[in-house]
């Protein structure tokens, strides 16, 4: 085995090859919180961290125009969560369904580390009219769940 410093780090090269490409960036270059390896392997290196939930209900002007859309528009902000892949899981009264439209945007990494992302619930209106609770939970590995209900009769009508 051959012994060698990479960007600050002591990496062994073992004596046989693989068969794949490593992209290293040397840490003074370039500061990152993320490496991509070979095919596309990714590395968060930082502190876990939970994200901050909060639950936007539909616009009011979209429940006025409910009649011609038939659809009720629901966000989850996940804000200041590491690493990016935690999941964001919605139970509209406590129960979760298949068959809600549902969408997540792919995770930003802001200036602090720390990584931003939403995911959209849609529901037929009608059934909007009848919910008491939505809650978004966002799990992630060993880590401990978090969650916030948004409960419909705190919105302004």
């Amino acid at each position: 085995m051959t012994l060698y410093h990479c960007g600050g780090l002591l990496v062994e090269e073992p004596d046989w090859m693989l068969e794949s490409e490593v992209f290293v960036r040397r840490l003074n270059d370039f500061v990152s919180l993320w490496w991509t390896f070979g095919g596309g392997t990714r590395l968060d290196v930082g502190s876990d961290s939970p994200p901050k939930l909060t639950v936007l209900p539909p616009s009011k002007d979209e429940l006025e125009q409910q009649q011609q859309q038939g659809k009720a528009t629901l966000m989850c902000l996940a804000n200041k969560g590491f690493p990016s892949d935690w999941t964001l899981v919605w139970k509209v009264d406590g129960s979760s369904s298949s068959s809600w439209e549902e969408s997540r945007s792919p995770a930003v990494l802001e200036k602090d580390g720390k990584y931003t992302w939403s995911s959209t619930l849609r529901l037929p209106a009608d059934q909007w009219d009848k919910v008491v609770s939505v809650t978004c939970e966002a799990t992630q590995g060993s880590q401990n769940p978090v969650s916030y209900t948004l409960r419909r009769d705190e919105c302004s009508q």
